[in-house]
């Protein structure tokens, strides 16, 4: 028997509470969503009492979780709901974007970003925004994207005073600090 199926059933008594957390506090939507199961967390997240974005004890949300595993069609249906805040972030400072980003899961930074509500500029607990993790890993892709909203800080330097272009040169990362060097010194 498949994995929806079984929710289903579940879901069908009376007894069974679809937010009861379980290890680390995740709950069944936090579960289905860290593995991906679309089908699963579409079914959850049409019942109305369902807690979308109930975090664990480290502070992960579903969408957090989703996002950093690259799952975009989860991320999709999460985001599809109201009572979901894309900007929560994690003890460690880091939001679903930053999540993303710092896997280079282009899909799913495109989702966020397409967003107005989620914040490119966000900083982590090492005090490095999005931009600044892309850089840093290389994520040209996720670069590119990020410098598509124009409210996303080219320069914002992290707590140790680099940029997202400072960074790129540091790792050798040309085809990330191309985009960056707004003033061509490179």
């Amino acid at each position: 028997m498949d994995t929806l199926k079984v929710t289903e059933l579940l879901l069908e008594q009376e007894d069974v509470d679809p937010n009861c957390p379980g290890l680390d506090d995740r709950t069944p939507v936090y579960c289905a969503a860290m593995k991906g199961h679309e089908g699963v967390v579409k079914m959850l997240l049409g019942r109305e009492d369902v807690d979308p974005d109930r975090p664990d004890q480290r502070g992960n949300t579903p969408l957090s979780w989703a996002a950093y595993s690259g799952y975009e069609e989860v991320v999709r249906l999460l985001l599809s709901r109201k009572d979901v805040d894309p900007n929560c972030p994690d003890e460690d400072d880091e939001t679903p974007l930053g999540c993303a980003t710092s896997e280079g899961h282009e899909g799913v930074v495109k989702l966020l970003l397409d967003r107005k509500d989620v914040d490119p500029n966000r900083l982590n607990r090492g005090g490095i925004t999005p931009l600044g993790c892309a850089a840093l890993e290389g994520y040209e892709g996720v670069v590119k994207l990020l410098l598509g909203r124009k409210d996303a800080d080219t320069d914002r330097p992290d707590k140790n005073g680099r940029t997202p272009l400072g960074w790129a040169t540091i790792e050798g990362h040309e085809g990330v600090a191309k985009p960056l060097d707004v003033c061509g010194k490179l």
